[in-house]
């Protein structure tokens, strides 16, 4: 039976950080990951992906994997009208090339904001379900770094978010995914599943799943997880950087056929959220303070650069830590750059060489001035690498574009990128000729996203509380679209 049975992979993804002036495009999306058939394959048969997950599952279970469409384009702004009609054109024309399918598994992210329809995930799993019909099983993985909405828990039978944050377990969520798909078809279940979403921004500094509180929360979820007829249950983290009304955290729970209970178990754990509400606010260490703790701590210390997060959509060329550790000095630092004008500028030198360069600093004023030094050109690099092992954002394949290492005469080595890239993977250094041990501070512009990356090297991680578009205080962000009333910014009861 199972052998005649055929499922449809999909997903059009997006986080948008509706606080970036410049919209996203769908060239943005083609110069990222823009997929049809089986490219899909090809590129995250091997990964640690949630596509990859998918994949496994259906093969093990000897049903047939339909690769249709998958676009990904990184943290940026809102994306532009009409983009994600022309996506959903695409996915289209490849569902009408696919034939009859029993099942779809679907990547949406569950933060996209568009110009069009708002609510970018619910609407393009909306249009999905209205083709297929309300038999069709739909089953979605989402990053929990999602907003969710009703329109997106209305449109799917059951909806998976990453456990783990930073995001280790992608394939892992896929696979569970693909089997629960299996047993779906197989008639061996029916996922119902409820979500609770109450007034409450989990701050992302506290958002470390292997750290209290969170870690608390998903000892919790994992509880309810192994309850009779629990088929999955979730936690929402919430992206602070969309200025949405469904902006906040929240939990997905699926049973079996019990619609009831999926809503009474994501109120318990909605409860277990209000009774540690106070732990869940974030804790704020400035620029000043981080270095002070840094010039005593184990060495090398990982800055993790909250306010320049490229994984919230950033910039990346945030210079306030690297200003301030050459104005402390006695401590030898790394820092990475987004900066194509200063890597075209390096490229006239040759390794050895000195050169003037105003790094960084480039796309706005709230990041810090540009970083201006006489600097020494040590290496050219073409910016791709291969990331062996499970980290932030599930690929193996990388590219930062062609990039180039720089030192300053007061210790600082610069690696200038020209394309915008996390701090998720260690090989991004290790690629470029950098020992990460030879500094006694590495900047990394994240949160938690480094930390599998860095903490294998770092005994000390520091958030630093520094400003920019994705500042980990959320009352610098000018919501005007937010739910109110709304934990922290109002002190409620849950």
């Amino acid at each position: 039976m199972s052998s005649c049975l055929r499922v449809g992979i999909l997903g059009i993804a997006h986080e948008s950080n509706t606080y970036l002036k410049k919209q996203t495009t769908l060239e943005d999306f083609q110069n990222t990951v823009f997929l049809r058939g089986e490219e899909i394959r090809r590129d995250y048969g091997q990964a640690h992906h949630e596509l990859t997950g998918f994949l496994q599952a259906l093969e093990a279970a000897g049903i047939e994997a339909v690769p249709l469409f998958y676009a990904h384009a990184g943290a940026s702004g809102t994306v532009a009208a009409g983009v994600v009609d022309i996506l959903w054109s695409y996915t289209r024309q490849e569902l009408a090339r696919a034939g009859k399918l029993d099942g779809f598994l679907v990547a949406p992210h569950g933060a996209g904001v568009d110009g069009t329809h708002g609510d970018m995930d619910g609407w393009w799993l909306t249009e999905l379900r209205r083709l297929v019909g309300p038999e069709v099983p739909i089953i979605s993985t989402l990053d929990p770094h999602a907003n969710v909405t009703e329109r997106m828990i209305a449109a799917c039978n059951a909806g998976i978010t990453y456990c783990r944050n930073p995001h280790l377990d992608q394939r892992e969520r896929g696979l569970e995914a693909g089997q629960l798909m299996v047993r779906t078809l197989r008639g061996e279940v029916k996922p119902t599943q409820a979500a609770s979403l109450p007034p409450f921004a989990i701050n992302i500094e506290r958002q470390l799943t292997d750290a209290q509180p969170c870690l608390g929360l998903q000892k919790k979820v994992e509880e309810i997880r192994n309850r009779p007829k629990v088929l999955s249950a979730s936690v929402i983290l919430g992206f602070p950087y969309a200025d949405v009304p469904e902006m906040g955290s929240g939990f997905i729970v699926v049973t079996d056929n019990d619609k009831e209970l999926a809503k009474q178990y994501a109120q318990e754990l909605t409860d277990y959220l209000w009774e540690h509400q106070e732990d869940f606010r974030g804790v704020m260490i400035g620029v000043e303070e981080a270095l002070d703790q840094a010039g005593q701590a184990p060495k090398p210390v990982c800055l993790l650069d909250m306010g320049d997060n490229i994984g919230g959509g950033s910039p990346g060329d945030g210079t306030l830590l690297l200003h301030a550790l050459q104005n402390r000095g006695g401590l030898k630092g790394f820092g990475t750059l987004y900066d194509p004008e200063s890597v075209q500028q390096a490229q006239i030198a040759k390794p050895g060489e000195r050169i003037h360069l105003k790094m960084g600093g480039k796309t706005d004023p709230l990041h810090g001035p540009p970083f201006e030094a006489e600097v020494t050109v040590r290496s050219f690099h073409d910016g791709h690498y291969i990331e062996p092992e499970a980290r932030h954002g599930g690929r193996t394949r990388r590219n930062m574009g062609p990039s180039v290492v720089v030192d300053t005469d007061n210790g600082l080595t610069i690696l200038l990128t020209s394309r915008r890239h996390g701090s998720s993977s260690l090989q991004q250094l290790i690629s470029s000729g950098i020992d990460p041990l030879a500094y006694d501070v590495l900047i990394a512009k994240g949160v938690h996203s480094p930390v599998a990356a860095y903490e294998p090297v770092c005994p000390t991680l520091i958030r630093v509380n520094t400003p920019g578009i994705t500042t980990a205080d959320m009352n610098q962000l000018p919501y005007h679209n937010r739910r109110k009333p709304l934990f922290p910014f109002e002190e409620l009861e849950g």
